[in-house]
């Protein structure tokens, strides 16, 4: 059984499917790897590293596609790349099915086999499958980083002889999985971090990660069952609004 993955479209996606130590788990399994040529370089990551672990190489990626039965990407193929997935292949990615129904729908009536991973249930059996949790983290961590670049000044408060810089103040919206991760770098930073959410169980969460929480006057505890957010009252919204505006101010 073969394995395959192509480099993504560079302009939208520098990830990759299958790194070395990925790779090398399929193959102590008993999967061959096929990846297309200088598939990690621009990650640092050289075909020689693959190559060592058993991993081949072809210069034409259509190839890749022709010979792997299980065809693993981030972003869905491009149209004539999905169109060489033969009948009874398996795509697997993140095939954003909304954006894509049309394309996708034209892979299912092939009898290509599709797993969409942002739509895995997030329950115990599944978490070492989640792609959102990993990848939101990654983005609260990043966020912080590029805006402390553009922001161009010291973000701790700075006390010397010749005066004092205080800290930066941060405004995080919305305390999930990236924007925790978010007030967990701004603080390690030596930033004042505020952040408020609709779901008054992050209060606690954002509090123990050293931020202000925010809470809206009169707010209500808009949180399903499930976890996840949900939709706000005009009224609410009104005076989130009003909250953001003032904070914003001294942010």
């Amino acid at each position: 059984m073969k394995i395959g993955s192509v480099l993504e479209n560079q302009n939208i996606e520098k990830r990759i499917s299958i790194t070395p130590e990925i790779a090398k788990k399929y193959i102590s399994i008993g999967f061959d790897v096929h990846l297309s040529k200088n598939y990690g370089v621009h990650l640092g990551i050289s075909d020689e590293e693959f190559k060592k672990i058993g991993v081949k190489f072809s210069d034409d990626e259509n190839e890749v596609i022709n010979l792997s039965h299980i065809i693993v990407q981030l972003g869905l193929l491009s149209e004539d790349k999905c169109s060489l997935i033969k009948e009874g292949k398996t795509l697997v990615g993140v095939l954003n099915p909304y954006d894509n129904k049309e394309k996708l729908d034209k892979l299912s009536k092939k009898k290509v086999n599709l797993f969409s991973l942002e739509l895995l249930p997030r329950i115990t059996r599944a978490q070492s499958m989640d792609i959102l949790s990993s990848q939101a983290n990654l983005a609260g961590y990043k966020a912080v980083i590029e805006s402390f670049a553009n922001f161009e000044k010291a973000i701790p408060m700075m006390m010397t002889a010749a005066g004092t810089v205080p800290a930066a103040k941060i405004l995080v919206v919305g305390a999930g999985v990236a924007g925790l991760q978010a007030i967990a770098t701004a603080k390690r930073m030596g930033g004042i971090v505020f952040a408020t959410d609709v779901r008054m169980a992050s209060k606690e969460q954002v509090e123990s990660l050293g931020g202000k929480f925010l809470t809206v006057e009169g707010a209500e505890n808009l949180e399903t069952e499930g976890g996840y957010a949900k939709e706000a009252s005009d009224d609410f919204k009104k005076k989130q609004e009003e909250l953001l505006s003032e904070t914003l101010k001294k942010n």
